[in-house]
């Protein structure tokens, strides 16, 4: 059983307080938000776990930990202390996924950074493991990943993620930073298993270091057949819609919710007479499920959850 479920970033609406975004999310129809660690440490892990519990509003990821290369400053233990204090914050709040950024080259040869990255991860997955939480492997483009990122392919990071074989290593797919790459069509089978989350927005153009993360619908990139293709290729996590920029602050949040919403609704609704047609011709098996696939009730879909219709010192990161 499928679902297609949406969420918003706090880094699109970083202006608002953690009460008024729960407050404007739930008023738009959205159930589920990305937090933003900084954000989550000015209020606590506890009074936010306390104020989504009681709001009803899940956390769909947290964002974000890494650095294990040492690029920006921190030694090797210092950041992964620092990834099981995230990995305890997204238990607390109830964040399935935690995004974990590899770090830069940091003068390591490419080989040694990828040896550093594939450590952490192992020290890390046993405790993310009994915490309920995923870690999310996050490529970047060449063009944004400086400071934050080796990994600038998406099938390397797919193939290091897949090469660990453990449901606690997966891989955030963002489709701002690899929407327009000709690869992505040819990997969508296996990104479908091997992600944990997608995030959402457009651009204009190649991607660049300077933030601009546009809403749906207001650049290029091809994002509802993207979304639709992870979809039919069995995807059941987050679409994360997390605009950022001069274009989100021109239009206002209350703006941006609002074509957000209607455009959750519109994939939705699409998608769910495609997904039947799917599993009527040819039967509906679970990504995870193995042998044969075995014909099971359609696939079930809400939008998003809507309501109407049924301590870190991290900067943002560009991208």
């Amino acid at each position: 059983m499928s679902m297609f479920h949406v969420a918003i970033s706090q880094l699109t609406v970083s202006r608002w307080e953690l009460t008024e975004e729960v407050a404007r999310l739930t008023a738009h129809g959205f159930d589920s938000l990305s937090l933003w660690r900084p954000k989550l440490s000015d209020i606590g892990r506890h009074a936010a776990a306390a104020l989504l519990a009681e709001s009803g509003v899940r956390a769909s990821s947290l964002q974000w930990a890494g650095g294990f290369t040492g690029g920006d400053g921190r030694t090797f233990a210092e950041s992964i202390e620092d990834a099981r204090e995230a990995i305890a914050d997204a238990g607390a709040v109830g964040a399935r996924v935690l995004v974990v950024h590899s770090g830069c080259r940091g003068g390591h040869t490419r080989a040694h950074a990828r040896r550093l990255l594939i450590q952490a991860l192992d020290t890390l997955a046993p405790l993310a493991a009994r915490t309920g939480v995923t870690l999310a492997v996050k490529p970047m483009h060449q063009a944004a990943a400086a400071g934050c990122s080796f990994l600038t392919q998406v099938e390397d990071a797919l193939e290091l993620v897949e090469g660990f074989a453990d449901p606690a290593i997966r891989m955030a797919l963002d489709l701002w930073q690899f929407g327009d790459d000709p690869e992505l069509v040819r990997l969508l089978p296996r990104l479908a298993a091997a992600t944990a989350v997608v995030q959402v927005a457009d651009r204009m153009g190649a991607p660049t270091a300077e933030l601009e993360r546009l809403p749906a619908g207001h650049g290029s990139l091809p994002l509802e057949s993207l979304v639709t293709a992870v979809a039919e290729h069995g995807y059941e996590g987050h679409f994360e819609f997390d605009p950022v920029g001069e274009t989100v602050a021109s239009l206002g949040y209350e703006r941006v919710l609002i074509e957000a919403r209607r455009l959750a609704d519109l994939w939705a609704e699409r998608l769910v007479p495609r997904l039947a047609r799917q599993t009527m011709t040819a039967g509906w098996r679970h990504p995870d499920a193995a042998g044969p696939a075995a014909l099971t009730t359609a696939p079930q879909f809400r939008s998003a959850g809507s309501r109407r219709s049924h301590a870190s010192s991290q900067t943002a990161s560009r991208g």
